[in-house]
């Protein structure tokens, strides 16, 4: 395979929990190596999440692809070695084995992660029960009222039931366009 000249995304699987070590490690192992023309930046892809329980907010960084790193890098056989014996890489996704050169991301699939972190959208956990009455504050049902039947924590969707017509219809929300009442 011919190697490339232009630095472009890969992503490497590490054991999970070492994401943010390897982050660090493939950093210092660049510039001790001289390895900064070729291994550029790496990403450990996070959001933020808000959530509300017993009446406390906290808000914390969690890992959108929990046991990958995003390298930023020109694949060389020097780079491609001093990434891949990095300690805590278990190996390049989109790689075949046999020592071959993984596939790099699409640019669309790395400019929505890079995307995805810098927003600050932000998912909200409100520990609603079912049963309690909350206000649809946006959306195609803003303003009106409704009784939650259902919630989804781990999507931070709430399923909520609404008076509309006369006739009672059922609407998934994502938690930040409700609040109690």
């Amino acid at each position: 395979m011919a190697e490339q000249e232009q630095k472009l995304w890969y992503v490497l699987h590490t054991y999970s929990g070492y994401e943010n070590r390897v982050k660090e490690n493939l950093k210092s192992r660049a510039h001790s190596m001289g390895m900064e023309d070729y291994i550029f930046d790496a990403v450990v892809p996070q959001e933020e999440e808000t959530e509300t329980k017993n009446g406390r907010t906290k808000t914390e960084m969690k890992k959108t692809f929990p046991g990958y790193v995003l390298v930023e890098m020109i694949m060389t056989d020097e780079s491609w070695f001093v990434v891949r014996n990095t300690p805590g890489v278990t190996g390049f996704v989109g790689s075949h084995g046999a020592g071959s050169k993984p596939a790099p991301l699409l640019s669309e699939e790395v400019d929505h992660i890079l995307h995805s972190m810098d927003s600050t959208t932000a998912n909200y956990n409100m520990d609603l029960n079912i049963g309690e009455t909350v206000k649809i504050v946006d959306g195609a049902f803003a303003g009106l009222e409704g009784k939650v039947t259902a919630t989804d924590d781990e999507h931070g969707k709430v399923k909520v039931e609404v008076d509309m017509f006369g006739r009672l219809t059922e609407t998934e929300l994502d938690y930040n366009l409700v609040q109690r009442i």
